[in-house]
């Protein structure tokens, strides 16, 4: 039997809690244990029937439910400053708290200055003063004709950058070619930050009738951008990436196609790296109903069949994680009322329910905690550099998640904490209920708590 008792030093503050359960998630495997957080800290992993030697040591034992790590989702739209009538910090990170998220990264665009220069950064960074809900990390944008930009944005805290090799759908950050890459790369490469790209090129498309009124058909946008355009940027990405040793990644993956793209330059040791997102792994094209544009996103959702291979390369290893992309909008550029693929807005929103919906389709897929967690939290983390966060270890973040893997619950628009209720979600059964959530040892979330925000803005040292 393990025993503990707490040394203080001086100065060291805050409260020592010793959280339990039967089924803590580690990188490798899901075992009985005790958690002991010191301040912000895990400071040690004892047994579970370990003895503490101290009365001021908060104990929590949760039985069988899973003690996880908390999700490091880096795939986010936040929208502020500038349009805060899309989502905001205080909503999308107190949806992100509910849902099991306790590290979100955000886009540089769909806010009002793209995030393109210092100055964008800090009006950013300002602006989520005394508004987060769980730590938020920042990425940077890689325009035409921002190379002076990219350094000082390096030295001033971003955890990467991204562009598009498409119309993004915001004017003031367009598209990317190759020639813009290449300058970019050498000074992203120096920085020891990874590239992340929005891998869709355009090349014309014959998607029959015109008329207005075959836009309400999910066949009609899904044949607007077919695979052959992600298939042809991540050939692109491998090359590039093949040829400068550098860190490019691609985002939100859909094209099962490109997979054995992806494996080759695994087997390679070519530095590329993927994910896909829980829109990918849940719905199939097959079963979207006509009108309904809540399930819009770019690229979009794809078949059945893609479906399932996709699920198998995180299996595998060639897909390295999922994320949300959580990309809101208000219902009014979603077309809710005509229904127009063509018209809407692209992007799925669904923060809050991401950990629940991933696990829903991975146990149904055979994958255990330990797998989930490792496609949810490490790899994502890893992947940004924050090496303090996405597992439970001594010395990381105390960041953590209760897990009632057991229980079910239908999504209720009442129970959504993003600013708008527009997602597909809204109506799925769930396998999997976030009881409680912790951020460096404090609990930000369970049922009837007053939340309260308690998060931090992250910027690269």
């Amino acid at each position: 039997m393990g025993h503990w008792v707490r040394k203080r030093t001086r100065g060291s503050g805050g409260g020592v809690t010793l959280l339990k359960s039967t089924r803590v998630v580690f990188p490798d495997g899901v075992r009985s244990a005790s958690v002991l957080i010191d301040a912000e800290k895990i400071h040690e992993i004892l047994p579970y029937n370990a003895s503490i030697g101290s009365s001021d040591i908060r104990l929590i034992d949760y039985g069988d439910l899973a003690l996880m790590p908390g999700v490091v989702d880096t795939h986010v739209h936040i929208n502020e400053p500038g349009r805060t009538e899309w989502e905001g910090f205080s909503t999308a990170t107190a949806a992100a708290a509910k849902g099991g998220s306790t590290t979100l990264v955000d886009m540089p665009l769909n806010c009002d200055p793209v995030t393109t220069t210092v100055a964008a950064l800090e009006s950013k960074v300002s602006a989520c003063t005394n508004l987060l809900h769980v730590d938020c990390g920042f990425y940077g944008g890689v325009i035409p004709g921002n190379l002076g930009d990219l350094e000082p944005l390096i030295d001033a805290g971003v955890l990467g950058f991204k562009s598009f090799l498409i119309h993004s759908g915001i004017h003031e950050f367009p598209h990317v070619a190759e020639a813009d890459i290449r300058k970019a790369i050498p000074i992203l490469k120096k920085g020891g930050v990874p590239y992340l790209m929005h891998a869709e090129l355009e090349s014309p498309v014959h998607t029959g009738s015109s008329a207005a009124s075959m836009n309400r058909l999910y066949a009609t946008y899904l044949a607007s951008r077919p695979r052959s355009w992600e298939n042809d940027a991540v050939e692109l990405m491998a090359r590039l990436a093949g040829e400068t040793g550098a860190h490019l990644h691609v985002v939100h993956l859909s094209s099962s196609d490109a997979l054995e793209t992806l494996e080759l330059a695994r087997r390679r040791n070519i530095p590329l790296s993927v994910e896909t997102c829980h829109h990918y792994l849940t719905y199939c094209a097959e079963e979207i109903p006509d009108g309904h544009t809540e399930y819009k996103c770019a690229p979009p959702i794809r078949e059945r069949e893609n479906r399932e291979k996709l699920w198998r390369a995180i299996r595998n290893g060639v897909i390295d994680f999922a994320v949300s992309d959580h990309s809101p909008c208000t219902p009014a550029l979603k077309e809710r009322g005509s229904g127009d693929f063509m018209k809407a807005w692209g992007g799925i929103a669904g923060l809050q329910f991401s950990l629940s919906v991933f696990f829903t389709g991975a146990q149904a897929r055979g994958f255990d905690l330990a797998q989930v967690s490792h496609a949810l939290s490490a790899a994502p983390a890893k992947f940004v550099g924050l090496a303090n966060k996405g597992s439970i270890a001594p010395g990381m973040d105390a960041d953590l998640v209760v897990f009632d893997t057991e229980a079910r619950f239908r999504v209720e628009p009442a129970m959504i904490a993003h600013r708008h209720d527009v997602s597909p979600y809204v109506g799925m059964e769930l396998t999997g209920l976030v009881k409680e959530t912790w951020l460096r040892g404090k609990q930000i979330y369970r049922q009837n708590l007053a939340m309260t925000p308690s998060g931090r803005a992250i910027l690269r040292q």
